[in-house]
């Protein structure tokens, strides 16, 4: 009986293995997108827990990869930077660099030359905050910044129109909902840019 459970629950995994495969698609991504959120003119004297400096503005660079697992559905990673840094509250000794990772749920559908991406997930904002200064770790690695890293949601989408079988460009929107972040007036942040990207796998 056991020798038989065994069998059974081996080419059940076979089975389950095959039809992953087929089912398999990889999309890699690189794109330009810019910060939007609410400005520092809007910021309320009274809110104790956000500071008078918007997250609008600079370009942003972004790396994405979706993994498509089983029928559309599968998961993703992505990380977008600002490009240059910024100068906090206006202060030209205060540059400022932030830095987002997400990973998330993912539903990716592709019919003929037109796709769609949807996605929903957690990550975190990492603020870099540099300075005339170094820090070292115990393993020898020195930085010139300090971070403030903060938990985030995210939820995003977008199109995309295959120029290619496999090459495609992409226009998407990314919002994130970031926890406790008091260096910024608002919570929440928009992203949105063009990605160019290729698809294996189907």
């Amino acid at each position: 009986m056991k020798r038989l459970f065994t069998v059974l629950f081996w080419i059940s995994s076979m089975s389950l293995v095959s039809g992953l495969h087929a089912q398999q698609q990889i999309d890699a991504q690189f794109g330009i997108s810019g910060m939007n959120a609410p400005s520092a003119t809007n910021f309320d004297l009274n809110d104790f827990n956000h500071s008078p400096q918007s997250l609008s503005g600079g370009v942003y660079p972004s790396f994405a990869a979706d993994f498509i697992l089983f029928r559309n559905f599968g998961f993703n990673g992505e990380v977008a930077w600002r490009a240059t840094r910024g100068n906090y509250q206006d202060d030209p000794t205060s540059p400022y660099r932030p830095i987002f990772y997400d990973f998330n749920a993912v539903y990716a559908k592709k019919t003929g030359r037109v796709g769609f991406v949807a996605m929903g997930g957690i990550g975190a904002e990492s603020i870099r905050f540099y300075g005339n200064f170094t820090n070292c770790n115990n393993f020898g690695q020195c930085t010139n910044y300090v971070s403030s890293n903060h938990f985030m949601g995210h939820v995003g989408g977008g199109l995309r129109f295959y120029l290619t079988n496999s090459v495609y460009l992409a226009p998407e929107a990314h919002v994130y909902f970031v926890h406790n972040n008091v260096e910024f007036t608002s919570a929440h942040a928009t992203r949105y840019g063009v990605n160019l990207g290729y698809t294996f796998g189907r």
